[in-house]
């Protein structure tokens, strides 16, 4: 299948590199075209304009900073809209409004195209390797007929429903994980403050039903003092409000989603909107006057599992 990917950003670049690695024959395209020459490199394709990628191949992944870049991508005058085809597959890999996901989705489908929304979830470490977990909603034939691509781009791939699906559960994910985030700052800065030991803190959270996938990444960036998570103040907020407008649709009256998307709105006001998202927990260094650092600590997470072939996770019935 020939595949186009647009968006090699910090998780865009890295899937589409499980794509070429994996022998696929690929067409790249980014805002920058610096992003795109390690690719060319290695024997992928240049495409000029959207239009131009949806016309050569088969199957189109964006991975995009947010839905309005998105909607450009596919609705300018040369986007992939005007060089879809039948038969071919849209997948949008972001983290994205499952309202606008659906919206595009109708226009695709009136090319003769297929869409899926297909957000991942599981750090940028897990995207390099291809171990990433995938959410997919669509159709269960369009399904199957990208799960091929799909198993090579991640491990553990979910079909979770129809077109929006996927972006509804990934917003929730990233709610839980924000929230998560915010909690282990709470936690280790009052050990600091109450005279602990950070690394004693780090390995009984991790042995305890205190214990997460958050803290296993995160809280060892933030106790190496990188704060690098590869993701940004600007894009949580994003997520996490994007959750709330869903919950406020359902009518389902949150008390702590409000209060995360205080903290956050206060450290982008703070620290600027691209500060690392881990740097929240400056918010409480800055009131107590505690650093929150700990000698042994990687400054960047790196997924030590092999890369397996990917297979598609049944819910239970």
């Amino acid at each position: 299948m020939k595949i186009g990917f647009i968006g090699l950003g910090n998780v865009g670049g890295k899937l589409a590199g499980s794509v070429l690695r994996n022998g696929h024959d690929l067409t790249v395209r980014d805002l920058d075209p610096d992003a795109a020459q390690p690719f060319l490199d290695q024997g992928a394709h240049w495409a000029e304009s959207p239009r131009e990628m949806a016309e050569a191949c088969e199957m189109i992944i964006t991975c995009l900073p947010s839905p309005a870049a998105c909607s450009a991508v596919m609705e300018a005058d040369d986007g992939i809209l005007a060089g879809l085809s039948e038969g071919k597959i849209w997948a949008e890999m972001s983290t994205t409004d499952e309202t606008e996901v659906r919206r595009i989705a109708e226009l695709v489908r009136a090319k003769g195209a297929e869409a899926i929304d297909c957000p991942v979830s599981g750090g940028c470490h897990r995207a390099a390797t291809g171990n990433i977990a995938i959410f997919a909603g669509c159709i269960r034939d369009t399904f199957e007929r990208a799960l091929p691509v799909l198993t090579v781009l991640g491990r553990r791939v979910l079909h979770t429903g129809p077109v929006g699906s996927a972006s509804t559960l990934k917003v929730m994910t990233n709610y839980l994980a924000t929230a998560n985030l915010v909690t282990l700052s709470e936690a280790l800065t009052t050990m600091k403050a109450a005279g602990m030991d950070l690394n004693t803190t780090y390995e009984a959270i991790k042995i305890s039903s205190g214990n997460s996938f958050v803290h296993e990444t995160e809280s060892q960036v933030i106790l190496n003092g990188s704060r690098d998570i590869n993701f940004t103040m600007d894009l949580v907020l994003k997520d996490i409000s994007l959750f709330q407008d869903i919950a406020e649709r359902a009518g389902v009256p949150l008390e702590i989603s409000p209060a995360l998307i205080d903290i956050f709105t206060d450290g982008i006001e703070r620290y600027g909107p691209r500060e690392l998202s881990p740097n929240v927990i400056r918010r409480l260094e800055d009131a107590t006057g505690e650093e929150i650092l700990a000698p042994g600590f990687p400054p960047e997470m790196t997924d030590d599992e092999p890369e397996e072939t990917g297979y598609e996770v049944i819910p239970r019935v």
